[in-house]
């Protein structure tokens, strides 16, 4: 009864726990058996803009099959010649949670070695891409989903959600060319502090940094500011921009392609680690409890609105 009661009377405390556990309930266990419709590509005739949505539910989460799916959408959007690409999500709360853990967790190495190539292809096709590219951020962005965002030149965010590269906290460090595209994205020290604290920033605090340079209201106002982000280089000969884009990240790029093989050994010397693999099978677990939670907490955030005093109207003279 005492709980109960607590429950009622707390409202803040509700809300902070529905909160925290709506983004995470539907991460554990997704693994898709196909790649068909993983990702999807709608390309504007009148504009020439791709527009690509991750499309592996609940949460985008980013295994071997939808890497690859997104890799081979990548090279779509180069070989039919669209004139720049807008990433998003068709979770209407996820842009992309990250890296799958299953793939990461008690893994098949043949499989994790296929899954990091895969991960690295997506980085060198996206973040060295010759077309112009922007993210409307749709839903949470963590991690893998992060990374991606910042792959892309502009960045639009919906409120109320976060992103951030938060290894860390896994106890997992991010790759260089992860930290590389943090630093290409914010100053050199915030990306340092971001990148150690494994911090999660909100939609606000993001912009505030430079992580995002738009907030938009919803998914298709999102779209149209990216739309008109890319609209700013139709006067711009594509073959000076493209060039230019990539001599700018080229350094970084040459640091994974020069080294491919030896950090797809460094992940997987990492994931067979004790310790990280003691990590990763807390969190899962920790994740299964608030799945299981679910109803409770969707209960408690119930009695709560009912419970909620209504504002007095105001009088007027």
């Amino acid at each position: 009864m005492s709980a109960l009661k607590l429950a009622l009377n707390s409202r803040q405390v509700s809300r902070n726990l529905l909160n925290y556990a709506k983004y995470n309930v539907n991460i554990v266990k997704h693994q898709s058996t196909k790649s068909e419709g993983l990702v999807l590509i709608d390309v504007n005739d009148k504009t020439g803009f791709a527009l690509v949505t991750l499309n592996s539910p609940p949460v985008n989460s980013l295994n071997l099959e939808l890497l690859s799916a997104f890799s081979n959408a990548l090279d779509e959007v180069k070989n039919n010649n669209s004139r720049g690409m807008i990433l998003t999500s068709s979770s209407p709360t996820v842009f992309t949670a990250g890296l799958d853990i299953n793939e990461m967790y008690k893994p098949d190495y043949d499989r994790a070695r296929k899954f990091w190539s895969s991960l690295q292809d997506c980085w060198l096709k996206l973040y060295g891409s010759s077309f112009p590219t922007a993210a409307a951020i749709n839903g949470h962005s963590p991690a893998g989903g992060c990374l991606f965002a910042m792959c892309c030149e502009y960045r639009v965010m919906l409120p109320k959600f976060t992103i951030g590269l938060n290894e860390t906290k896994l106890g997992i460090v991010a790759p260089a060319w992860f930290m590389a595209s943090m630093k290409n994205t914010i100053p050199i020290r915030k990306a340092e502090m971001a990148l150690t604290l494994g911090t999660l920033f909100s939609t606000e605090e993001a912009l505030k940094i430079g992580l995002v340079d738009e907030i938009a209201k919803d998914k298709a106002e999102a779209i149209a500011k990216c739309e008109e982000f890319l609209k700013r280089y139709e006067k711009i000969p594509q073959m000076a921009r493209a060039v230019t884009k990539q001599l700018y990240r080229q350094q970084d790029i040459k640091e994974l392609e020069d080294s491919r093989g030896a950090d797809v050994e460094l992940f997987i010397t990492t994931i067979r680690n004790d310790k990280i693999q003691t990590s990763l099978g807390r969190y899962i677990a920790f994740l299964k409890w608030k799945k299981r939670l679910k109803p409770l907490i969707q209960f408690v955030s119930y009695v709560t609105r009912l419970v909620k005093p209504k504002k007095k109207k105001s009088k007027t003279t």
